[in-house]
């Protein structure tokens, strides 16, 4: 969907930081992007066409989810919901526990936020393993909700992220990919 100008001038504006934050990692620094409004709001736009009509709500997955999330949602006129790290939402919430590499972890939203029946657009800024989205997405359907769509600015196709979303039966995009 994204055009090839604006993902020439995303491939331009992202800065890759080698050995971050560990030897090996090929780190995909997103800030610039924000050092430049029109470019922003061409991401915005893209991200803002895949989903329009097709959800109800946006849940953006902390932190840099909020970046993108709040501004598709506003431009759909949908709300927004937080999907945050254990213990930052104030109760009650409903908690999503998920294995990371040495250990496990939890996300949270708000309980009643999310209504049953809802079409979710659940969005962070870069597709990875997919753990964290996994969760998100089983945080949804904990509410009756449905994942019906999952963004991202970044998709890193080596670590099959998207193969793990696969199983919901819902739209998959990334602006980007590497």
């Amino acid at each position: 969907m994204a055009s090839q100008e604006l993902i020439r001038k995303l491939d331009e504006t992202i800065e890759n930081i080698p050995d971050f934050p560990i030897p090996g990692i090929q780190f995909k620094d997103i800030s610039p992007v924000f050092l430049n409004p029109k470019l922003y709001e061409e991401v915005i736009l893209d991200l803002v066409a895949f989903s329009k009509g097709k959800v109800d709500a946006v849940c953006g997955i902390e932190s840099r989810g909020y970046l993108f999330g709040i501004a598709i949602a506003v431009a759909l006129d949908v709300p927004f919901i937080l999907i945050r790290k254990k213990g930052k939402l104030p109760p009650p919430v409903i908690s999503e526990e998920y294995d990371l590499e040495y250990g496990s972890a939890a996300i949270e939203t708000r309980e009643g936020q999310i209504k049953p029946g809802q079409r979710i657009l659940i969005h962070d800024d870069l597709l990875a393993t997919g753990g964290t989205t996994e969760a998100a997405a089983k945080l949804v359907q904990k509410q009756g909700a449905i994942p019906a769509q999952f963004s991202f600015l970044i998709g890193l196709k080596d670590l099959n992220g998207k193969e793990k979303l696969e199983k919901f039966n819902a739209d998959i995009y990334h602006t980007l990919e590497y």
